[in-house]
């Protein structure tokens, strides 16, 4: 399959495939030796950076910026660099960095990318689990290059849900939110990474993942492969300033968008 809707969209993909591969190699030898790191905190002491973060980063953006100098790229490090090709590459290095940090295999790198303020390209590494999810608009979604269906069947009842938290949002809030699922008759779960519970949803593993308050950096790619997988997401406004800020993150398989539209009120 090819697509026809995004000119060189199948190039673009094997470059983010490989530049993910080579990043989560990176990583993953800074988390095999965690206990060198520098850990630094940014707006609370639950919110931890470390060199890490930022060498990957660096490593994913020349990698970009030699492939593709007109395109953009926005990273949750460095912010965003403007292009002009219509294209921005919307980057989180080390999606759970805390995780990371403790010695936890719950994080990924994950690497999206805009056109037309849609995400036509998601690439996750979880080098930890060995595993590389792909996904390009029209081109379907793989793990490991095994294409994603997903099954309608399961629901919020039958199957498990994510849910993600931050001090952007209240502690009454989220538990408001935990409280309508299991009143609904779900059940949840949290790892610390939004990036890579959004590839369990494209992979089948959760029936959906909610947080109210997430970056692009986060949701781009995992948005990109639930969708080629066959489910849905709550758009993510792209326009001007608005694609650095947050916004509401909802994406689920087919059985459980209804109900949790309803729980997320939107």
């Amino acid at each position: 399959m090819t697509s026809h809707i995004v000119p060189g969209l199948e190039a673009r993909l094997a470059i983010a495939t490989a530049v993910a591969k080579e990043a989560g190699a990176v990583a993953l030898d800074y988390f095999n030796r965690r206990e060198t790191l520098v850990i630094e905190t940014k707006r609370d002491p639950q919110d931890v950076v470390s060199i890490a973060d930022r060498e990957v980063e660096n490593l994913i953006r020349a990698r970009f910026r030699d492939a593709y100098p007109d395109d953009g790229v926005l990273g949750e490090e460095y912010g965003l660099e403007k292009g002009t090709s219509g294209f921005t590459w919307v980057v989180d290095p080390i999606d759970g960095t805390s995780p990371f940090v403790n010695g936890m295999p719950n994080w990924c790198v994950s690497i999206g990318l805009l056109h037309g303020g849609e995400p036509v390209v998601g690439v996750i590494s979880a080098p930890c689990h060995n595993e590389l999810y792909a996904a390009g608009l029209g081109l379907g979604a793989t793990l490991n290059g095994k294409r994603l269906t997903l099954d309608p069947s399961r629901t919020i009842r039958n199957a498990v849900t994510g849910i993600g938290a931050n001090n952007y949002v209240t502690p009454a809030f989220v538990g408001k939110m935990v409280e309508s699922l299991l009143e609904a008759g779900g059940n949840f779960i949290r790892n610390g990474s939004g990036a890579l519970m959004l590839a369990y949803v494209a992979a089948g593993r959760l029936v959906g993942y909610y947080e109210p308050y997430m970056h692009a950096w986060d949701c781009m790619a995992g948005y990109c492969l639930v969708r080629e997988a066959g489910g849905w997401f709550h758009p993510f406004p792209t326009e001007g300033e608005r694609l650095t800020k947050g916004s509401p993150v909802l994406a689920t398989a087919p059985g459980a968008t209804d109900d949790l539209r309803t729980i997320a009120g939107l």
